[in-house]
């Protein structure tokens, strides 16, 4: 155990560092714990700004992690609005922006997150350009729905990730006109492959989406700083009243660049490279959430995981790991989404190319259903539950066993998955 006298410093106060400064508290931990975040509001949680308070079915109080009291309460010691320059590891400092005030430390968790992936064309910069991150991105962008709804407006949304998708069915909720452009085939090809993405395709166009693949946007066309039109490298123009960008993510890690910590190489994600215990190559410094390039000891390689469920648990982990326990961190990766009236959950982990064949037990026609990505020898490599609960478990289950299973007791819905191990 780490002594009574430590500091432990955390950058980053979303959710990984909230739940980390919460795991020092609960394993006993009473030296001093000091959370550092640039935003000015309190740590919350990411997946409202793109579902329940977007679209106005959650308040804004239930997006925080604790109550506002809860750092005082805990001896936390909480402070907004000032971001991190740089870090010194041989002084173990860290200068902060503005006043320039400097904070030692004993142990030091970046949990610095990730940041939206700009889009570098003419017209980027106009006013009903948004980007989906932060609290107050989410505000603006639902009072722009809000708009485009009364007044029969049109959102272009610029890529078919998750964000846009959960942005275009909010939107449509509002009653807005959406056209999603996205260079690929099909929605979430990358991540679920091109099967689950012509499902998805399927499911916004019933819902009055409308796509324009295989060409990306090249000039927002705007004039007095308001969006008029998007145009895409085939020469189409799109009519828009505003345009989300979600062409993915970046992970937030200059001050680890600063610092001369070890990144993890782009082709494995990029990020902060850490070991399976969340450590840098520096043994005082610890990464966890969207920034930290994480070895899984399951699934034998580093996986960068940008999703609520790594920073829920990666934070705890980084936690232990910062007290001195031994923590293995292999947890199958995990994210939910939910689109109109469309509830999904995924657990696994399958890259483009890193599997075999796509199993479906249930009806994709009635949109309930579980769908298996095998690899060249059976394994279940990841699974996504449609409409389906209750079969997370036996899902990741599933993918933990890494044995192979016969893809036709695997379709067959009077099997019990249990039973599959």
């Amino acid at each position: 155990m780490v002594g009574t006298h430590a500091t432990m410093a955390i950058v980053g106060a979303g959710l990984a560092g909230a739940k980390a400064a919460e795991t020092l508290r609960a394993e006993g931990f009473d030296g001093r714990v000091i959370l550092l975040g640039e935003e000015r509001d309190h740590p919350y949680e990411r997946p409202p700004l793109s579902k329940g308070y977007l679209v106005g079915t959650s308040e804004r109080s239930e997006v925080f992690v604790h109550d506002s009291a809860w750092y005082a309460a805990h001896d936390v010691e909480l402070h907004l609005g000032q971001p991190v320059v740089s870090i010194d590891r041989a002084a173990r400092e860290l200068r902060l922006g503005g006043d320039g005030d400097v904070l030692g430390y004993d142990k030091l968790l970046l949990a610095t997150g990730s940041a939206p992936r700009p889009l570098e064309v003419p017209g980027a910069g106009l006013g009903g350009v948004h980007y989906l991150r932060r609290l107050a991105d989410s505000e603006r962008l639902r009072a722009t729905l809000q708009t485009l709804g009364r007044e029969n407006g049109t959102l272009v949304i610029v890529g078919a990730g998750w964000i846009g998708l959960e942005v275009a069915s909010a939107a449509r909720g509002y009653g807005a006109e959406v056209t999603v452009v996205e260079p690929l085939s099909t929605p979430l090809q990358t991540a679920l492959g091109p099967e689950l993405g012509e499902f998805f395709a399927r499911l916004h166009q019933d819902h009055g989406v409308k796509f324009h693949f295989g060409a990306s946007v090249t000039e927002i066309e705007g004039r007095d700083g308001m969006v008029l039109a998007v145009h895409t490298s085939d020469g189409q123009e799109h009519p828009a009243h505003a345009v989300l960008v979600g062409i993915g993510a970046i992970p937030q890690t200059a001050l680890a660049e600063q610092a001369g910590l070890e990144l993890a190489p782009r082709e494995e994600g990029g990020g902060i490279a850490v070991d399976a215990a969340l450590r840098t190559s520096d043994p005082d410094v610890f990464a966890a959430g969207d920034v930290a390039g994480a070895f899984n000891p399951l699934f034998g390689r580093r996986l960068r995981v940008e999703h609520w469920a790594n920073a829920l648990n990666g934070g705890p982990a980084a936690a232990k790991s910062m007290l001195g326990q031994e923590v293995v961190y292999d947890r199958v990766p995990y994210f939910f989404s939910d689109q109109y009236d469309l509830g999904m959950e995924y657990s696994g982990f399958a890259a483009p190319g890193g599997y075999e064949r796509v199993v479906i037990r249930g009806d994709a026609g009635k949109r309930e259903f579980i769908a298996f990505w095998q690899s060249s020898d059976g394994h279940v490599v990841a699974g996504m539950n449609v409409n389906v609960w209750d079969v997370t478990d036996p899902i990741q289950a599933l993918v933990r066993a890494r044995t192979p299973v016969d893809p036709e007791r695997l379709a067959d819905p009077s099997v019990p998955l249990e039973s599959l191990l």
